[in-house]
């Protein structure tokens, strides 16, 4: 069953939020290249999710696989 877009923007605001907190977390350890590399995932969670969301603002949506 597809996913309805409102269902996956707020899974993608969800992953990049814990991808933040893994990434502070591991910045914390001292673990810099951890904590950049998911700084880079976060980042395309948030892109991904601000795109997503401008689309469902616009009324440009349909069901997401």
């Amino acid at each position: 069953m597809p996913q309805s877009t409102h269902d996956r923007a707020a899974e993608l605001h969800n992953l990049a939020a814990h991808a933040h907190e893994a990434a502070a977390t591991a910045h914390g350890k001292g673990e810099f290249m951890t904590a950049h590399e998911l700084t880079k995932q976060a980042h395309e969670h948030s892109v991904n999710a601000q795109k997503l969301a401008e689309k469902l603002a616009s009324g440009r949506h349909e069901a997401v696989k």
